[in-house]
Protein backbone atom coordinates (compact mmCIF):
# COMPACT_ATOMS: atom_id res chain seq x y z
CA UNK A 1 0.00 0.00 0.00
CA UNK A 2 1.50 3.36 -0.77
CA UNK A 3 2.78 5.67 1.97
CA UNK A 4 -0.39 8.57 2.76
CA UNK A 5 1.12 12.04 1.73
CA UNK A 6 -0.12 15.50 2.73
CA UNK A 7 1.05 19.39 2.54
CA UNK A 8 0.60 22.56 1.68
CA UNK A 9 0.97 24.34 -1.99
CA UNK A 10 0.46 27.71 -3.02
CA UNK A 11 -0.73 28.76 -6.67
CA UNK A 12 1.42 31.82 -7.04
CA UNK A 13 1.41 34.07 -10.68
CA UNK A 14 1.25 37.15 -12.21
CA UNK A 15 -2.54 38.62 -11.90
CA UNK A 16 -4.87 37.25 -14.72
CA UNK A 17 -3.32 34.00 -15.23
CA UNK A 18 -5.90 31.85 -13.91
CA UNK A 19 -4.80 30.43 -10.18
CA UNK A 20 -8.32 30.93 -9.26
CA UNK A 21 -9.81 28.74 -11.86
CA UNK A 22 -7.03 26.41 -11.22
CA UNK A 23 -7.69 26.29 -7.73
CA UNK A 24 -11.44 25.34 -8.54
CA UNK A 25 -10.43 22.87 -11.08
CA UNK A 26 -7.96 20.78 -9.17
CA UNK A 27 -10.92 20.61 -5.67
CA UNK A 28 -13.77 20.26 -7.93
CA UNK A 29 -15.39 22.98 -5.92
CA UNK A 30 -15.89 26.88 -6.13
CA UNK A 31 -14.30 28.30 -3.34
CA UNK A 32 -12.25 31.00 -4.80
CA UNK A 33 -13.71 33.92 -7.06
CA UNK A 34 -12.81 34.42 -10.86
CA UNK A 35 -13.55 37.15 -13.14
CA UNK A 36 -11.80 38.50 -16.18
CA UNK A 37 -10.08 41.54 -13.92
CA UNK A 38 -7.17 41.40 -12.32
CA UNK A 39 -6.77 40.98 -9.08
CA UNK A 40 -9.82 39.51 -8.59
CA UNK A 41 -8.39 37.70 -5.51
CA UNK A 42 -6.95 39.42 -2.86
CA UNK A 43 -6.86 37.16 -0.24
CA UNK A 44 -4.90 33.60 0.09
CA UNK A 45 -7.91 31.24 -0.04
CA UNK A 46 -7.32 27.55 0.72
CA UNK A 47 -8.65 24.79 -0.87
CA UNK A 48 -8.33 21.11 0.37
CA UNK A 49 -8.16 18.51 -2.19
CA UNK A 50 -8.42 15.08 -0.60
CA UNK A 51 -7.91 11.75 -2.42
CA UNK A 52 -7.18 7.90 -0.71
CA UNK A 53 -3.36 8.24 -1.06
CA UNK A 54 -2.40 12.40 -0.89
CA UNK A 55 -4.28 15.32 0.83
CA UNK A 56 -3.19 18.45 -0.75
CA UNK A 57 -3.71 21.82 0.70
CA UNK A 58 -4.08 24.18 -2.02
CA UNK A 59 -3.11 28.06 -1.25
CA UNK A 60 -4.82 29.96 -4.01
CA UNK A 61 -2.79 33.68 -3.40
CA UNK A 62 -3.65 37.46 -4.98
CA UNK A 63 -1.75 37.78 -8.26
CA UNK A 64 1.85 39.60 -7.50
CA UNK A 65 2.10 42.93 -9.46
CA UNK A 66 4.25 45.54 -9.54
CA UNK A 67 2.28 47.83 -11.31
CA UNK A 68 0.47 49.99 -8.62
CA UNK A 69 1.30 51.56 -4.93
CA UNK A 70 -0.50 51.74 -2.03
CA UNK A 71 -1.50 50.14 1.07
CA UNK A 72 -3.99 47.40 -0.34
CA UNK A 73 -1.65 46.17 -2.83
CA UNK A 74 1.45 46.11 -0.20
CA UNK A 75 -0.64 43.95 1.58
CA UNK A 76 -1.95 41.50 -0.77
CA UNK A 77 1.73 41.31 -2.04
CA UNK A 78 2.94 40.12 1.28
CA UNK A 79 -0.02 37.64 1.14
CA UNK A 80 2.02 35.82 -1.75
CA UNK A 81 5.65 36.34 0.11
CA UNK A 82 3.87 34.96 3.08
CA UNK A 83 2.68 31.55 1.83
CA UNK A 84 5.30 31.13 -0.57
CA UNK A 85 7.56 31.23 2.84
CA UNK A 86 5.29 28.21 4.64
CA UNK A 87 4.06 25.63 2.09
CA UNK A 88 6.32 22.40 0.94
CA UNK A 89 5.33 22.91 -2.90
CA UNK A 90 4.82 25.77 -5.37
CA UNK A 91 2.53 25.58 -8.76
CA UNK A 92 3.54 28.78 -10.62
CA UNK A 93 1.28 29.40 -13.03
CA UNK A 94 2.32 30.92 -16.30
CA UNK A 95 -0.02 31.93 -19.28
CA UNK A 96 0.53 30.23 -22.68
CA UNK A 97 2.11 32.94 -24.86
CA UNK A 98 2.84 35.09 -23.01
CA UNK A 99 5.79 35.89 -20.80
CA UNK A 100 6.49 39.23 -19.26
CA UNK A 101 8.49 41.69 -16.72
CA UNK A 102 5.76 40.71 -14.17
CA UNK A 103 6.22 37.26 -14.63
CA UNK A 104 9.85 37.51 -14.41
CA UNK A 105 9.27 38.97 -10.50
CA UNK A 106 7.46 36.18 -9.51
CA UNK A 107 9.84 33.62 -10.47
CA UNK A 108 12.38 36.23 -8.66
CA UNK A 109 10.32 35.37 -5.45
CA UNK A 110 10.57 31.33 -6.03
CA UNK A 111 12.01 29.82 -2.93
CA UNK A 112 15.10 27.67 -4.19
CA UNK A 113 14.35 25.08 -1.14
CA UNK A 114 11.56 23.49 -2.63
CA UNK A 115 10.20 21.88 -5.49
CA UNK A 116 8.28 24.45 -7.89
CA UNK A 117 6.07 23.05 -10.30
CA UNK A 118 5.28 24.95 -13.71
CA UNK A 119 1.78 25.18 -14.92
CA UNK A 120 1.72 26.69 -18.06
CA UNK A 121 -2.09 27.53 -18.14
CA UNK A 122 -4.69 28.19 -21.20
CA UNK A 123 -2.76 25.96 -23.57
CA UNK A 124 -6.69 25.47 -25.31
CA UNK A 125 -6.37 28.88 -26.28
CA UNK A 126 -2.78 28.51 -27.96
CA UNK A 127 -3.76 29.15 -31.47
CA UNK A 128 -0.16 27.62 -32.90
CA UNK A 129 0.52 24.84 -30.44
CA UNK A 130 3.69 24.60 -32.33
CA UNK A 131 4.74 28.08 -30.22
CA UNK A 132 4.71 25.90 -27.22
CA UNK A 133 7.78 24.30 -27.79
CA UNK A 134 10.28 27.26 -27.37
CA UNK A 135 8.02 28.45 -24.95
CA UNK A 136 8.75 25.64 -22.79
CA UNK A 137 12.55 25.78 -23.76
CA UNK A 138 13.13 29.15 -22.61
CA UNK A 139 10.93 28.90 -19.38
CA UNK A 140 13.57 26.08 -18.35
CA UNK A 141 16.49 28.50 -18.45
CA UNK A 142 14.35 30.98 -15.87
CA UNK A 143 14.62 28.61 -13.15
CA UNK A 144 15.53 24.96 -11.96
CA UNK A 145 11.49 23.70 -11.95
CA UNK A 146 10.92 20.25 -10.57
CA UNK A 147 8.81 19.82 -13.58
CA UNK A 148 6.67 22.12 -15.96
CA UNK A 149 2.86 20.66 -17.48
CA UNK A 150 1.65 22.86 -19.82
CA UNK A 151 -2.66 22.21 -18.76
CA UNK A 152 -6.09 24.05 -19.28
CA UNK A 153 -7.96 25.01 -15.79
CA UNK A 154 -11.11 25.75 -17.61
CA UNK A 155 -11.08 22.85 -19.76
CA UNK A 156 -9.40 20.71 -17.22
CA UNK A 157 -6.70 19.66 -19.69
CA UNK A 158 -3.63 17.81 -17.72
CA UNK A 159 -5.19 18.86 -14.36
CA UNK A 160 -4.47 15.36 -13.48
CA UNK A 161 -0.81 15.05 -15.10
CA UNK A 162 -0.16 18.29 -12.86
CA UNK A 163 -1.53 16.93 -9.60
CA UNK A 164 0.57 14.44 -9.77
CA UNK A 165 4.01 15.78 -10.38
CA UNK A 166 3.30 18.18 -7.23
CA UNK A 167 2.34 14.82 -5.06
CA UNK A 168 5.58 13.30 -5.96
CA UNK A 169 7.21 16.12 -3.36
CA UNK A 170 4.76 16.21 -1.15
CA UNK A 171 6.26 14.69 2.25
CA UNK A 172 4.45 11.43 3.77
CA UNK A 173 2.84 11.95 6.78
CA UNK A 174 -1.04 12.09 8.22
CA UNK A 175 -3.90 14.44 6.53
CA UNK A 176 -3.78 18.06 7.58
CA UNK A 177 -7.72 18.55 7.47
CA UNK A 178 -10.54 16.03 7.68
CA UNK A 179 -11.93 14.60 4.69
CA UNK A 180 -15.11 15.94 4.31
CA UNK A 181 -13.26 19.79 4.37
CA UNK A 182 -12.78 21.49 0.84
CA UNK A 183 -11.57 24.87 2.54
CA UNK A 184 -10.26 26.18 6.06
CA UNK A 185 -12.21 29.38 5.12
CA UNK A 186 -15.65 30.40 7.18
CA UNK A 187 -18.61 30.44 5.24
CA UNK A 188 -18.60 33.61 6.29
CA UNK A 189 -15.60 34.90 4.28
CA UNK A 190 -16.84 32.95 0.98
CA UNK A 191 -20.11 35.16 1.07
CA UNK A 192 -18.30 38.04 1.03
CA UNK A 193 -15.98 36.73 -1.76
CA UNK A 194 -19.18 35.77 -3.80
CA UNK A 195 -20.19 39.22 -3.14
CA UNK A 196 -17.22 40.55 -3.97
CA UNK A 197 -17.12 38.51 -7.59
CA UNK A 198 -20.49 39.23 -8.92
CA UNK A 199 -19.59 42.92 -8.50
CA UNK A 200 -16.02 42.47 -10.63
CA UNK A 201 -18.21 40.45 -13.53
CA UNK A 202 -21.08 42.80 -13.62
CA UNK A 203 -19.51 45.88 -13.53
CA UNK A 204 -16.77 45.46 -15.54
CA UNK A 205 -14.29 48.46 -16.15
CA UNK A 206 -17.11 50.63 -14.29
CA UNK A 207 -16.20 48.63 -11.22
CA UNK A 208 -14.33 50.69 -8.73
CA UNK A 209 -11.08 49.50 -7.35
CA UNK A 210 -11.08 50.73 -3.86
CA UNK A 211 -14.12 48.39 -3.48
CA UNK A 212 -14.74 45.83 -1.09
CA UNK A 213 -17.30 43.81 0.92
CA UNK A 214 -18.02 43.11 4.93
CA UNK A 215 -20.36 40.91 6.65
CA UNK A 216 -22.14 43.05 8.79
CA UNK A 217 -24.46 39.71 9.92
CA UNK A 218 -24.44 35.87 9.71
CA UNK A 219 -27.31 33.99 10.97
CA UNK A 220 -27.78 30.82 10.87
CA UNK A 221 -30.93 28.22 11.78
CA UNK A 222 -31.09 25.00 10.53
CA UNK A 223 -30.43 24.79 6.87
CA UNK A 224 -31.45 28.77 6.38
CA UNK A 225 -29.23 31.75 6.22
CA UNK A 226 -29.72 35.37 7.07
CA UNK A 227 -26.61 37.72 5.85
CA UNK A 228 -27.11 41.12 5.75
CA UNK A 229 -23.81 42.68 3.71
CA UNK A 230 -22.07 46.01 2.99
CA UNK A 231 -20.23 46.78 -0.48
CA UNK A 232 -17.76 49.16 1.05
CA UNK A 233 -16.43 51.61 -1.80
CA UNK A 234 -14.16 54.96 -1.70
CA UNK A 235 -16.80 58.00 -2.51
CA UNK A 236 -20.48 58.75 -3.64
CA UNK A 237 -19.70 58.63 -7.24
CA UNK A 238 -18.89 55.09 -6.66
CA UNK A 239 -22.02 54.43 -4.70
CA UNK A 240 -24.15 54.82 -7.62
CA UNK A 241 -22.26 53.02 -9.84
CA UNK A 242 -22.81 49.78 -8.01
CA UNK A 243 -26.43 50.85 -7.11
CA UNK A 244 -27.21 51.26 -11.17
CA UNK A 245 -30.62 52.76 -12.17
CA UNK A 246 -33.38 51.91 -9.94
CA UNK A 247 -30.81 49.86 -7.62
CA UNK A 248 -31.16 47.02 -10.71
CA UNK A 249 -27.31 46.34 -10.37
CA UNK A 250 -27.19 45.92 -6.70
CA UNK A 251 -30.36 43.77 -7.22
CA UNK A 252 -28.30 41.31 -9.46
CA UNK A 253 -25.30 41.29 -7.75
CA UNK A 254 -27.28 40.00 -4.49
CA UNK A 255 -29.46 37.90 -6.72
CA UNK A 256 -26.18 35.78 -8.23
CA UNK A 257 -24.35 35.59 -5.26
CA UNK A 258 -27.35 34.26 -3.22
CA UNK A 259 -27.70 31.42 -5.80
CA UNK A 260 -23.90 31.22 -5.67
CA UNK A 261 -24.38 30.80 -1.68
CA UNK A 262 -27.21 28.33 -1.96
CA UNK A 263 -25.14 26.38 -3.98
CA UNK A 264 -22.32 25.75 -1.65
CA UNK A 265 -23.78 25.78 1.47
CA UNK A 266 -26.21 23.69 0.65
CA UNK A 267 -29.06 25.85 2.26
CA UNK A 268 -31.54 28.26 1.81
CA UNK A 269 -29.93 31.74 1.86
CA UNK A 270 -31.68 35.48 2.45
CA UNK A 271 -29.43 38.20 1.62
CA UNK A 272 -29.39 41.95 2.17
CA UNK A 273 -26.70 44.15 0.38
CA UNK A 274 -26.16 47.70 0.77
CA UNK A 275 -23.62 50.19 -0.36
CA UNK A 276 -21.50 52.43 2.32
CA UNK A 277 -18.82 54.95 1.73
CA UNK A 278 -15.58 54.78 3.89
CA UNK A 279 -13.48 57.19 2.17
CA UNK A 280 -9.60 56.00 1.83
CA UNK A 281 -10.01 52.78 3.28
CA UNK A 282 -7.64 51.19 0.85
CA UNK A 283 -5.13 53.30 1.62
CA UNK A 284 -5.31 52.84 5.46
CA UNK A 285 -3.44 49.39 6.47
CA UNK A 286 -5.25 49.57 10.01
CA UNK A 287 -8.56 50.00 8.64
CA UNK A 288 -7.46 47.26 5.74
CA UNK A 289 -7.16 45.14 8.67
CA UNK A 290 -10.79 45.96 10.44
CA UNK A 291 -12.19 44.57 6.83
CA UNK A 292 -10.11 41.39 6.80
CA UNK A 293 -6.91 42.10 4.96
CA UNK A 294 -4.16 40.71 6.72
Amino acid sequence: MAELKSGYVAIVGRPNVGKSTLLNRLIGQKISIVSRKAQTTRHRVTGILTRPDAQFVFVDTPGFQTRHAGALNRVMNRGVTQALADVNVVILVIEAGHFDAQDKAVIRLLPQDRPVVLAINKVDQLKDKTALLPMLASLAEEFAFAAIVPVSASKAMQTEDLLDEVKKHLPCGEILFGEDEITDRSERFLAAEFIREKMFRLLGDELPYASTVTIEKFEQDGALRRISAAIVVDRAAHKGIVIGAGGETLKRIASEARQDMEQLFDGKVFLEVFVQIRSGWSDDERLLKSLGYE
